[in-house]
């Protein structure tokens, strides 16, 4: 879910409530994007929003909860495949999952606006003495620098998760450290979720005493008085939002515009997913790097391709945007901080990786930290396929921890191939594994068994998806008849508004803009981590 502009307010200060709430509309909701993935984005903000209040990131916490709000009460909705009745308790499921939210919401309320008080008054105080020539120094300069030192803590203005008191950290100068920090974390939270189990505890008890854990004693705080002040409740903001959508699409309508029929809008790629019967429990494997040395060196030859030719029907991205928003970012860095902390102290509460990239609308992306040995042990398991030119494809699965993003498990699902298409079916029972799993989507990884390593038409409406879904979301390529591969994304602009809008149904099709997708691995936010430990959980019944 990708924001609009970067045209906005330094994110590095503590915000106030209408302010984090200015930031949480400020999304593209896109009725084009079929319903299912909308439902499976607001799950995703969910998730985030969780790890996030687990980390102590109350104003990003509070941002992804009202955005999740607005986006399930406002926008969904009005959803051309709502009024469809299989989709209605599932609706109804989000709207209940919204009201366990608003109680959180009113407890950050006055704790964040209390934040952001404090944060004023600092900043008062700082211009009085710089006033009285105690303090030298512009205090436009100051405002605008990207990193800003305000309570004894640096953070990024690009990211709103950069505004707490952590480290900052840049992910190419922190390889070794992040490796250290997911696997830590990864196995601290599978020994919490199996001992969650074997209690018999459901999510929501989990959940309420998490929030007793955290917010149960409200000394930081707040009078009475102050929480009669912030009595205009999330229920009236979140009452309005719906007449302001409403607004918007009678104005569109009243303009003319027609909408096409919703057959025509649906995109009709799927996701792989679980088959509907399974004899025996998906088979699973514990990686460890370097642990099948002879076949990694056997793909050696296997280097970064260099990005096709723009084609009118295979475009491929023009770094100059996001390329010229991510020097600009970095130059008004200071030195990286390299850590090389103890065991006792990877705390995930205590940094926070810098966006490492920038989408071409100037919205930052999260760094995602990628397994180098994935794609070879993928194309192990794919090779039966290769051989008889049929594709392969897999769904890369990880979560968030310090504001980046960690793939640690490759899910291969039931599949249909060609030569040239990888279908699947049952994509509600992939999504119930990774629920289970507490895992979130990343993005997809394929094969082209004797073609060249690109973006597809095809696998361009197959990616609009992942990436409606979450804008770091990638798509790996290996092409192992020409030891290449690569990893993409969409560009936005242009390319994510081109192939959701885009209606042809053949395989192979040209699309007007010639820069719709991009490399997401050099430069991107994507890198390699060296010695980064993931799973192959492979749920096909036919292999």
């Amino acid at each position: 879910m990708a924001e609009r502009s970067h045209d906005e307010p330094a994110m590095s200060r503590a915000m106030s409530v209408e302010q984090i709430v200015e930031k949480a509309q400020n999304f593209d909701y896109n009725p084009l994007i079929p319903l299912k993935y909308w439902l499976r984005t607001a799950s995703t903000l969910l998730k985030e929003a969780a790890i996030y209040e687990r980390e102590g990131d109350e104003q990003q916490t509070y941002l992804l909860l009202f955005r999740h709000a607005q986006l399930v009460l406002s926008d969904l909705p009005t959803h051309p495949d709502a009024r469809q009745v299989q989709n209605r308790s599932l609706l109804l499921q989000a709207k209940q999952e919204v009201e366990n939210s608003l109680a959180k919401l009113e407890i950050l309320k006055p704790r964040l606006n209390k934040r952001h008080q404090r944060y004023e008054q600092l900043l008062r105080d700082r211009d009085a003495r710089r006033a009285s020539g105690s303090v030298g120094g512009n205090v436009h300069q100051y405002s605008q620098n990207t990193h800003n030192v305000v309570g004894g803590y640096k953070s990024s203005s690009a990211d709103p998760a950069m505004a707490r008191g952590t480290k900052a950290l840049d992910a190419g100068e922190n390889g070794d450290f992040a490796v250290k920090l997911a696997r830590s974390e990864i196995r601290r939270r599978a020994t919490v979720r199996k001992a969650s189990l074997q209690a018999g505890i459901s999510e929501d008890e989990e959940q309420e005493r998490r929030m007793a854990g955290i917010w149960g004693d409200l000394e930081e705080g707040y009078t009475k008085d102050d929480q009669g002040a912030h009595r205009d409740t999330l229920n009236q903001q979140m009452q309005n939002l719906p007449l302001q959508v409403k607004g918007k699409i009678s104005d569109q309508t009243q303009n003319g515009g027609s909408r096409p029929k919703p057959e025509d809008r649906r995109l009709i790629y799927h996701y792989p997913a679980i088959p509907e019967q399974r004899a025996s429990k998906p088979e699973l494997f514990t990686i460890h790097p370097l642990e099948d040395k002879a076949f990694i060196e056997g793909h050696g030859n296997m280097q970064v391709p260099k990005l096709p030719p723009k084609t009118r029907e295979i475009g491929v991205g023009d770094h100059t945007g996001s390329s010229q928003a991510f020097r600009d970012a970095v130059s008004n860095h200071d030195v990286p901080v390299t850590v090389t902390p103890s065991q006792h102290e990877l705390r995930p509460a205590t940094f926070t990786f810098k966006p490492s990239a920038y989408l071409e609308n100037g919205s930052p992306l999260r760094t995602i930290f990628l397994p180098p040995e994935l794609r070879f042990r993928f194309l192990q398991i794919a090779l039966p396929n290769t051989q008889a030119n049929l594709e392969t494809c897999g769904i890369l699965c990880g979560t968030l921890i310090s504001n980046a993003l960690f793939i640690s498990k490759l899910v291969i699902p039931d599949q249909q191939s060609t030569s040239d298409t990888c279908d699947t079916v049952n994509e509600d029972k992939l999504f119930d594994y990774v629920d289970g799993e507490d895992l979130m989507v990343l993005g997809w990884i394929h094969t082209h068994p004797t073609q060249t390593c690109f973006m597809s038409s095809r696998d361009l409406h197959t990616h609009s998806g992942y990436q409606a879904m979450m804008p770091e979301s990638i798509a790996i390529v290996c092409a192992p008849s020409r030891g290449d591969w690569g990893v993409f994304r969409l560009t936005d602009p242009p390319g994510m508004k081109s192939v959701l809008s885009c209606t042809q149904q053949g395989l192979f099709h040209p699309h007007v803009e010639g820069n719709i997708y991009t490399d997401a691995l050099r430069p991107g936010h994507v890198f390699e981590a060296k010695g980064l430990e993931f799973e192959i959980v492979d749920l096909r019944s036919v292999r």
